[in-house]
């Protein structure tokens, strides 16, 4: 029994062992058919021609032409394969590539480039430097003719307000230097007893000043006519004696009352004299009541202007005259006071002048004066 499991076990081992050997034959002969490349070719052009006698030899033949010709391709591939023309083309391509491949940059080469391309920046270098001072000249030209146009303009308005406003400039001298003249005027006051004396005794010694009144008082009928004697000093110039265009500034004047801006924004010429405000207008020197409050007028009335001299200056020529005909022996001050008025009525009333006791056109003009 033992046997016959044996003889069968090894029976079925040497089935498995052919089976297996069979299929690995089968296998090796797929792989050598695969790897030639006519064999297929070969197998269809087997397939073409019918199935007859002449056919069948055709094919055996042609089985013997094909593996002829399936030995004959591989030895010609393996000649191709190896031959000197089949290296040519690749030798002359690794030439050709070598040729178009850029030739490396020589030191030489390396130099001029960055010499082209220092000389290139140093030029834009100079050309941003150069706009740069261009803009920057502009800037200090524009800077230096601002200044220059403003000297220019400094002086032409020094000029232009030299000519307009050179009585304002006088006045505001003035003004600053009120100080320094008030004291000054303190003093002229202080000796005015002095002078007053010394004048009197100088032009009564001269003139005989008491004489040539009495004489002249007598000599014209207008001296009774005003006062009897003695001239009266008036303050109303509305009679019949003022009529006519020298005595308009007189028959129309009225006392006003205004603030130093009215003052100043009506009246381009305004002057400090004796301690008071005077505006200047239609030829006549007006006292301007209100420009300082503070400040109050001997003398309330109109004074003739000319040549352009303040009142303070014509008063003085006026004092002068009337010294020197004999009628005033007062200090030579410049102020219109009583005594000054008092010589100008007596002066008028013999010289037959309407008598404002102020001084006016015609009385300026009888002085030679005007």
């Amino acid at each position: 029994m033992k046997s016959i499991l044996y003889s069968a076990l090894v029976g079925t081992l040497a089935l498995a062992l052919a089976s297996g050997g069979a299929q690995a034959a089968k296998d090796n002969n797929k792989r050598s058919q695969r790897a030639q490349p006519q064999q297929r070719t070969a197998k269809v052009q087997a397939a073409r021609p019918a199935n007859t006698s002449r056919t069948t030899s055709m094919n055996a033949n042609a089985h013997r032409n094909v593996s002829a010709a399936q030995n004959r391709q591989r030895s010609y591939a393996t000649q191709r394969t190896g031959s000197a023309v089949n290296r040519a083309p690749r030798q002359a391509s690794a030439t050709q590539a070598k040729a178009a491949r850029p030739a490396s940059p020589t030191p030489a080469t390396i130099r001029q480039q960055n010499l082209v391309r220092n000389e290139r920046m140093r030029e834009r270098n100079a050309q941003r430097n150069q706009e740069f001072r261009a803009r920057r000249d502009v800037a200090v030209n524009r800077d230096r003719n601002a200044e220059v146009r403003a000297r220019n303009n400094a002086a032409v308005n020094r000029e232009r307000n030299l000519a307009a406003n050179r009585n304002r400039n006088a006045e505001m001298n003035r003004e600053r230097y009120l100080a320094v003249n008030r004291d000054r005027n303190a003093t002229v006051n202080r000796n005015a007893d002095i002078n007053r004396f010394r004048n009197t005794n100088e032009f009564r010694n001269r003139n005989n000043v008491a004489v040539n009144r009495e004489r002249n008082f007598n000599r014209t009928q207008n001296a009774a006519f005003y006062r009897g004697g003695n001239a009266r000093v008036t303050n109303n110039w509305r009679g019949d004696a003022f009529r006519g265009q020298r005595y308009a500034a007189f028959r129309n004047y009225n006392r006003q009352w205004h603030d130093r801006g009215w003052w100043r924004n009506h009246y381009n010429r305004i002057v400090f004299v004796n301690n008071g405000w005077w505006y200047w207008n239609a030829g006549y020197w007006f006292p301007a009541w209100g420009y300082a409050p503070s400040v109050s007028y001997v003398y309330d009335g109109p004074i003739y202007g000319y040549n352009g001299l303040a009142p303070d200056q014509v008063t003085v020529n006026v004092q002068e005259k009337l010294a020197a005909a004999g009628y005033y022996d007062g200090p030579i001050d410049g102020e219109l006071g009583p005594m000054t008025r008092e010589a100008i009525a007596a002066y008028q009333a013999d010289n037959g002048l309407a008598v404002t006791s102020a001084i006016d056109e015609p009385t300026l003009a009888t002085m030679g004066l005007v």
